[in-house]
């Protein structure tokens, strides 16, 4: 049986847990790693931890993050933001994280994909794809939303998988923050264009949107933020409502208290 799971995305600005709508307007949330340790106690499947402004910078600031986090959460970690080459990627894997994720450098010279899943195995280089609708298609962004790249979205999943990636992480933008639901329509579309996971990110308000993008696509991974940081729903509850829906999620022994 192919599981659902359960994603908390938590974006940095080093050393804050932040927030925003459509990757704008900012606003500091608290520490990350007591956040990350909630999620992990409650059930969580897999954490995402994003330097939102590592590119501007050209530098990821998440190691000491990572490595107190890998302290005392036992669940597969993603991290991205800034990762430019291998010794990058190597450096984030020493301090603990399970997968990386890469964007702007990927559009920028598509070569490192290959270098990553050449080093480490396609399951550790995620994608990840900042996508914009454009018409009746979608264009890919870099540089956390801000950047247009001028190539289309399913156009670069196809040829990322070819070179190498494992598994996707794709944010809608224009949906991203809004907690008005996921953008069904790209999710479907890169879902059905590619034959690796595809983690949906950007637009979860309300349990339905859950019900909606596994129902409605082949999404192997929903990732989380607003409802999760702002205690809309515990990642019990949200475990709890897709057991009710059927929605196949892992079966695991935790605490119910909200």
């Amino acid at each position: 049986m192919r599981y659902v799971r359960l994603i908390a995305r938590l974006d940095i600005k080093a050393p804050n847990l932040v927030k925003g709508i459509h990757l704008e307007g900012l606003r500091k949330i608290g520490n990350p790693n007591e956040y990350a340790v909630t999620y992990y106690q409650h059930g969580i499947d897999e954490l995402i931890y994003e330097d939102i402004v590592a590119s501007l910078y050209n530098r990821n600031s998440l190691l000491d993050v990572i490595e107190k986090t890998t302290n005392s959460i036992f669940v597969p970690i993603i991290v991205g933001g800034g990762l430019r080459s291998v010794d990058d990627v190597s450096a984030v894997l020493r301090a603990g994280a399970d997968k990386i994720s890469i964007n702007s450098e990927a559009l920028k010279r598509p070569k490192i994909i290959s270098e990553v899943a050449n080093r480490f195995g396609s399951q550790c280089m995620v994608l990840s794809v900042q996508a914009k609708q454009r018409g009746t298609s979608w264009e890919a962004y870099y540089d956390n939303g801000r950047e247009p790249s001028g190539i289309d979205v399913l156009d670069w999943v196809e040829k990322s998988e070819n070179l190498g990636a494992g598994e996707i992480l794709l944010t809608s933008v224009d949906k991203e923050g809004t907690r008005s639901g996921f953008d069904v329509d790209l999710v479907r579309a890169v879902s059905n264009a590619v034959d690796i996971p595809v983690i949906a990110s950007g637009g979860m308000g309300d349990l339905s949107h859950l019900n909606e993008i596994v129902s409605e696509t082949s999404v192997d991974g929903v990732a989380m933020a607003h409802v999760l940081h702002n205690e809309i729903y515990s990642v019990a509850k949200i475990r709890e409502y897709c057991q009710e829906q059927d929605i196949p999620v892992r079966n695991i022994l935790i605490s119910t208290d909200e």
